[in-house]
């Protein structure tokens, strides 16, 4: 069987905590692997000098040399790397200076694992469109923008929710000019029904298999509904393997 792709990420954190547990996140997706991890922004221009890596996950708050100021560094030295900002804040200032630095997706701490697991998949997504378009139409071009803009407001979204300004369980029959890109009313409302009718904890998988949607449609979905406070998640480390993300709805 052909082997897997492996790609090569670079963390930059300054938290031991926060950094294992961004390195435990990327290692749980076989198509990833974490190179190296290093503190400040001064430590990673000084490792990509002579390395090079697919992905960086990097932090906006850090010591000696923040994370935008390191991510202006990487585009001035033209290195090719995709980057993920990873941050407490949610000021809309920090969150457009980096989006117009090119970043493939932002995450507000704390973030859950499978919001995670999306942002790498965005990543992929990106990564497939140029490997499978050595000379992209219009529609492939469409795609990647598409997907740099789906950050960008699910970002925004995001930000409300810590602000407290999203729509809850309280307010469910909004409508579809309240939900963020790439949330469709009738898709939301088929998921948040099937988790009603079922108060046993579930995983992405079942929504996926139940509802016939794809497992990146049922994340997608599924950390909105966190982010909303419709449900929350725990990591089942009883799987005899690899551990799982299960869900269930707040009572």
């Amino acid at each position: 069987m052909e082997n897997q792709i492996e790609y090569e990420v670079l963390i930059v954190e300054d938290d031991p905590m926060v950094a294992m547990i961004n390195g435990q996140y990327v290692s749980k997706n076989p198509l990833f692997k974490v190179c190296q991890t290093v503190r400040n922004g001064q430590e990673a221009l000084d490792y990509l000098e002579n390395k090079s890596v697919d992905l960086i996950v990097l932090d906006v708050f850090m010591p000696y040399m923040d994370g935008i100021e390191t991510l202006k560094k990487i585009r001035e030295r033209k290195i090719s790397s995709e980057v993920i900002m990873v941050t407490a804040a949610n000021d809309s200032a920090t969150i457009e200076e980096t989006m117009h630095l090119g970043v493939i997706d932002y995450l507000i701490k704390p973030f859950a694992y499978e919001r995670f697991q999306v942002a790498l998949e965005k990543f992929v997504s990106h990564r497939n469109v140029l490997k499978e378009n050595c000379l992209l139409d219009q529609k492939s071009l469409d795609k990647m923008i598409s997907a740099r803009l789906d950050s960008s407001v699910s970002l925004s979204d995001t930000s409300l929710s810590a602000a407290g300004s999203l729509p809850s369980e309280k307010n469910a029959d909004q409508s579809q000019e309240n939900l963020p890109k790439g949330i469709q009313k009738k898709t939301l409302m088929m998921i948040k029904d099937f988790i009603s009718e079922n108060a046993l904890w579930f995983t992405v998988s079942t929504i996926s298999d139940k509802l016939g949607i794809s497992i990146v449609t049922a994340r997608h979905y599924l950390a909105y509904l966190e982010d909303t406070g419709f449900i929350l998640s725990e990591i089942n480390y009883n799987t005899g393997g690899r551990p799982s993300v299960l869900y269930k709805k707040v009572k």
